[in-house]
């Protein structure tokens, strides 16, 4: 239930911090992304304390320590534990969710899922109004959720719309498996950049490693299991298992559609700051 507090303080703090962004100009905020302590490919790097990362060329990568103030500058909430991987027209934030081991043996109804999710629009566009926040609907599987047994992958990409928005907007989430938790990975790119930017973070992924020990393929007996699964992980994983009443859908459906929402508007003031630690870097 502490997991389930933070995230309802987040919920409030929401467009708090949003607003606070307005205040500065573009230049601004490119300028503070620039400053801030970015790694550039190609390197390898640690990611968290449980895992490490091939950053390639004309990519770079921020440490978690660092990652909140990036957020900030994005207009997200600024939440502690965020790595950020960013290329030229996207970024990602990583973060360790140490719920313990999370059993893959069932099987997703990608048809069932989405029905629940969308179930969950109503009441959590009931506190969005609240918040001040436009509506946001639930428009159906850009990629449905699948996962692969060899690289312990989850994956998926959501298209949710807000009213009088011509476009949806993508989000798109991986989950990789570990033997203490899961990688939350989740790309910040353009509809009309998605499909290759998806493609090259994947592919950058694919350079993602746990430590000696931390594996998903590890486990021994003793370990701590989650207390849900892979569907659970699609449709949010520890707060759907922490609260069993009524209250998770509007908490849970809040928090799935709105990270990227905000976060969206940020791709354009990103891609300039990019260009911007590029030519830093060949300085």
């Amino acid at each position: 239930m502490k997991m389930l507090a933070k995230w309802i303080i987040a919920i409030a703090l929401c467009a708090t911090h949003a607003v606070g962004l307005a205040a500065r100009t573009d230049e601004e905020i490119r300028d503070g992304i620039a400053a801030l302590g970015w790694k550039h490919g190609p390197t390898s790097t640690p990611v968290g304390a449980a895992a490490n990362l091939v950053v390639p060329k004309d990519t770079a990568f921020l440490a978690d320590t660092e990652g909140a103030k990036f957020l900030e500058l994005t207009g997200n909430l600024p939440q502690p534990g965020n790595a950020i991987l960013m290329g030229g027209t996207w970024w990602a934030t990583l973060t360790f969710q140490d719920v313990g081991y999370v059993k893959d043996d069932e099987t997703i109804d990608a048809d069932a899922l989405l029905k629940d999710l969308k179930e969950q629009d109503a009441p959590a566009n009931e506190e969005r109004r609240k918040l001040g926040l436009p509506e946001l609907h639930t428009d159906g599987w850009y990629v449905p959720p699948h996962y692969d047994p060899q690289t312990k992958h989850l994956e998926w990409g959501l298209r949710l719309k807000t009213p009088g928005e011509a476009e949806p907007t993508i989000n798109y989430t991986v989950r990789l498996l570990g033997r203490k938790g899961y990688e939350a990975v989740t790309l910040v790119s353009s509809p009309e950049r998605l499909d290759a930017d998806v493609k090259e973070l994947k592919a950058i992924l694919a350079s993602f490693t746990f430590n000696a020990g931390e594996s998903y393929d590890e486990f021994k007996p003793g370990d701590h299991v989650a207390e849900f699964g892979l569907a659970a992980l699609v449709a949010g994983g520890a707060a759907a298992a922490a609260a069993k009443s009524g209250l998770w859908k509007v908490i849970l459906g809040f928090l799935a559609a709105s990270w990227k929402l905000v976060a969206a508007g940020a791709v354009a003031v990103v891609a300039g700051a990019a260009k911007l630690l590029g030519r830093k870097k060949d300085s």
